[in-house]
């Protein structure tokens, strides 16, 4: 018995048909929509390409079709032309110039918005990840709204200076998330380009991208794999500023806390009012034999801070 075709395969055989009677060529038909784009923001890294960028585009040579796209953030060391010198050997590889540095977080930002593909994968062109395991990254992301190489593989090359903050701001966001997070903001990942633009306004324009990002999409019940890989030296100097990058962390992980899970961040200080209020009580009546001012301001702060708590997650969850 003779089936009906599938859409795909009718729509296949049409164009055929179409080419092939000289109503339309092989140029004139839209081209295919890429399976996942690559956004490498750089600046100033002149040191590190061509070469990185080269490397990394023979990487992604597969049966898959990719967007390369590189996003100059306002470099003044030579990087954006010697990116204009790449671009003309090879032409498939998007090259977006801001003309001030506006953040490593606002050039992702740009890479997303231009990206044509329904996955995005971001990573640097400074030699620290492993981008040959791109691929294995895109293919886990089939079964996960993000997949984040986590920097806690067997060669591991990180500063234990930048370590030490960095262990009490993941313990921190584990602790909005209602989960363990490994590797707080590694900058090599995939997820839905659909699932990152409901929350791109959110996202920092600075470092904190990655940080803000994990955190929007778990505190929204969004699923998130943490698959260990390798980390190397870098090439070239680091633009991270290690106390005002971590401040600027800590405030941005509070910020998401409070839009997305307030009970999380402001729990521990109703809890801790309250108890303070109920040592004063006790104080209060067994040692004074009288109710002090102190412990009705405890009541009261801690009376305000639950009710203000309960109220934004309320409105958190009629929000969603």
């Amino acid at each position: 018995m003779q089936t009906e075709p599938t859409f795909p395969e009718f729509l296949t055989t049409l164009i055929t048909q179409e080419v092939e009677q000289g109503g339309a060529t092989e140029e004139s038909l839209p081209p295919q929509r890429p399976h996942y784009s690559v956004i490498v923001p750089c600046y100033n890294e002149a040191g590190a390409l061509p070469d990185a960028i080269v490397q990394l585009r023979h990487m992604l040579i597969g049966p898959q079709r990719v967007e390369m796209i590189v996003v100059d953030d306002g470099s003044t060391d030579g990087t954006a032309e010697k990116l204009q010198q790449i671009k003309q050997s090879h032409r498939d590889i998007v090259v977006i110039t801001h003309p001030e540095n506006r953040g490593y977080g606002a050039a992702l930002k740009t890479g997303i918005r231009h990206a044509s593909a329904p996955l995005i994968v971001i990573t640097d062109a400074d030699g620290t990840y492993p981008n040959q395991r791109i691929g294995e990254l895109v293919k886990l992301a089939e079964n996960y709204d993000m997949v984040v190489g986590s920097r806690t593989g067997k060669d591991v090359h990180y500063s234990k200076i930048r370590s030490i903050p960095k262990f009490f701001l993941k313990g921190y966001a584990s602790w909005i998330a209602n989960r363990k997070i490994p590797d707080l903001n590694s900058g090599l990942r995939v997820f839905k380009k659909e699932t990152a633009e409901k929350f791109i306004h959110m996202y920092s324009d600075g470092f904190s991208f990655t940080t803000t990002s994990t955190l929007a999409f778990m505190t929204n019940g969004h699923s998130v794999h943490y698959e260990p890989i390798s980390y190397a030296h870098r090439i070239g100097k680091s633009k991270i500023k290690p106390i005002r990058d971590t401040l600027r962390f800590v405030q941005l992980i509070a910020r998401m806390g409070m839009y997305f899970a307030p009970l999380r961040v402001l729990g521990p200080f109703c809890g801790l009012m309250l108890l303070g209020f109920t040592v004063s009580l006790g104080y209060d009546v067994f040692f004074l034999g009288d109710l002090t001012e102190k412990t009705l301001m405890l009541l009261l702060f801690g009376m305000n801070t639950t009710f203000f708590a309960l109220l934004a997650d309320m409105i958190d969850k009629r929000s969603h």
